[in-house]
């Protein structure tokens, strides 16, 4: 059941992602032997979705340490984090990858800078290891969350190409399958850049998950009819409070589910929590080219001149969801306390042993 795709690898001191514009028609692998180029493939959507855009900047900022001159190297890789960090702003993974690529630099400095490029070059493979695991956790702890025999609803992609493999969203309803829950997936097309028409049904085709797919404003009738039993998305970023910014039309999903009692789970990585962000009104949204909207497939469908406005994501309010689902467990209101739980755990206290006869 698990996706083979490879979405991302480190090959060779080089950095190698599938160019996800191209599908579903063409599996295309690009090749990037400079920090610059990483950074272009993330604001290009080469590459995309939270998780995998932090395991491109970490990459990118280890190849970007292979090629700094010694006598420059402090100054030019902190350059190097400030080019990644600002290739998309929402997604608070892309900023935490490289902000462990940063903390690796600085408890190493004094190395021989040969070593300490090496050790950034294993922190990066690390990343893209780690969010393989996380993922699969992910799915194991919200699987149990799905219905035995239903139909999820899914938005824009969280599956293994938005990831380092096998996906938050679609992770789960990858684990819900593989212990035998007989799970269909409706998936929306996710306008204006098409995410889950041209990602997630594929990858959901790919691998026989049985999908239908529908186009975004025929989600109230398919609620009002009662024919799907739980929402499932994933998150670039989560606030302290609970609040989650996803893709834009997240928002009015959870609000349609909320309306038809449908319920509504956000699967999220620890590394997508900001317990930084007191609130979503604090996250930074993206917005991206008018081209995105007024152009299909190169061809323009809006008139010379129309005012745009594209905001790449929308806030979805703490109480329009009923669980976020981690690789260290499931959250549930009051989000402050449960996510802080999960993300910051307290230390285990080591009881103290008896002393004498028993």
């Amino acid at each position: 059941m698990t996706s083979m795709v490879r979405t991302i690898e480190w090959r060779r001191g080089r950095v190698v992602m599938l160019d996800q514009r191209l599908l579903p028609e063409r599996e295309v692998y690009r090749v990037y032997d400079d920090f610059r180029g990483v950074a272009q493939a993330i604001r290009d959507m080469v590459i995309r979705g939270a998780p995998a855009i932090g395991v491109a900047a970490a990459m990118g900022a280890a190849l970007g340490a292979r090629r700094l001159p010694d006598r420059r190297f402090a100054a030019g890789f902190e350059r190097i984090c400030r080019t990644l960090v600002a290739a998309r702003p929402t997604a608070v993974n892309l900023a935490w990858a490289v902000e462990r690529m940063r903390r690796v630099c600085r408890e190493h400095w004094g190395e021989p800078l040969e070593r300490l490029r090496g050790r950034l070059e294993r922190e990066a493979l690390a990343i893209h290891d780690e969010d393989v695991a996380v993922n699969r956790a992910l799915g194991r702890h919200g699987a149990p969350l799905l219905p035995d025999e239903g139909t999820v609803l899914t938005y824009c992609n969280a599956g293994a190409l938005a990831t380092a493999g096998y996906g938050t969203a679609l992770g789960v309803i990858r684990r819900a399958r593989e212990v035998g829950k007989r799970i269909s997936v409706i998936a929306c097309e996710t306008r204006p850049f098409l995410q889950g028409s041209r990602l997630t049904a594929w990858e959901l085709h790919r691998d026989r998950i049985p999908c239908t797919l529908v186009t975004d404003n025929m989600v109230g009738h398919l609620m009002q009819r009662g024919a799907v039993d739980a929402v499932i998305v994933g998150t670039d970023r989560t606030a302290a409070n609970g609040d989650v910014a996803n893709k834009i039309g997240t928002y009015t999903l959870a609000a349609l589910a909320a309306r038809h009692r449908v319920p509504f789970y956000v699967a999220a990585p620890t590394s997508s929590i900001d317990l930084d962000t007191a609130r979503g009104a604090d996250i930074p949204i993206e917005e991206r080219s008018a081209e995105e909207v007024t152009h299909f497939a190169g061809r323009r469908i809006a008139p010379n001149g129309i005012a745009v406005y594209n905001p790449a994501f929308d806030v979805t309010p703490a109480r329009l969801v009923t669980a976020i689902i981690t690789e260290r467990g499931v959250a549930r209101p009051p989000y402050r306390k449960s996510l802080s739980r999960l993300v910051r755990p307290l230390p285990v206290k080591r009881r103290r042993r008896q002393r004498g006869g028993g």
